[in-house]
């Protein structure tokens, strides 16, 4: 008598991470990596909720850049005529 490995047959599992969950982390590690120039490790070891402030105060920052970088070239623009 041969033995089959057991596998779940159900599509969804009790135990593990969503594919859209794990994309998510992902974007998460990737943002602050590209904009905020963190390591991979640093961000993987970073506690849950760290890296979601880290992530806003990121987001609030880059923000501000744009709105001062908007109104430096509207000042220019005004400057010239």
């Amino acid at each position: 008598m041969q033995r089959r490995p057991w596998r779940c047959r159900s599509l969804l599992t009790f135990f593990g991470l969503s594919e859209q969950y794990s994309q998510g982390v992902y974007e998460e590690f990737f943002n602050l990596k590209y904009y905020g120039g963190w390591s991979f490790f640093e961000v993987y070891n970073l506690p849950t909720v760290l890296r979601r402030w880290f992530l806003k105060r990121l987001i609030d920052q880059k923000e501000k850049e744009q709105k001062a970088h908007e109104d430096a070239m509207k000042k220019a623009k005004s400057g010239r005529r």
